[in-house]
């Protein structure tokens, strides 16, 4: 990945496709079971369900990945015992700035 790149959530379109179907056939089932239930309706639902699993594993769904650039977070040091401001802060009475941000690989450390 190029250090250009910002990572991407949409996903290709045979993903979505595969989506699409599971989640018509959540709602297929879901009225069925509202509308009286009506098991007949219910079990399309679930069928389509399944036809959705089938072409999500036919598009290799879970290939579909998303990587995030890495993440830039400034660095917090140096409160003080009771949590007020001090000069002791990096950044002193502006808050936590650095001159350089620390770039974090979310391999290694993915919640920051």
């Amino acid at each position: 990945m190029s250090e250009e790149s910002h990572g991407s959530h949409a996903g290709r379109p045979s993903s979505w496709l595969a989506v699409g179907i599971i989640f018509a056939g959540f709602v297929v089932g879901g009225v069925a079971l509202c509308l009286g239930p009506m098991w007949i309706m219910f079990w399309v639902g679930a069928g389509i369900i399944a036809a959705g699993l089938l072409v999500s594993w036919l598009v290799h769904l879970f290939s579909d990945v998303v990587v995030d650039a890495p993440r830039v977070i400034p660095e917090i040091v140096d409160y003080s015992l009771f949590g007020s401001r001090s000069a002791k802060r990096r950044g002193g009475r502006a808050g936590e700035v650095l001159d350089s941000p620390v770039a974090t690989d979310p391999q290694e450390t993915p919640h920051g």
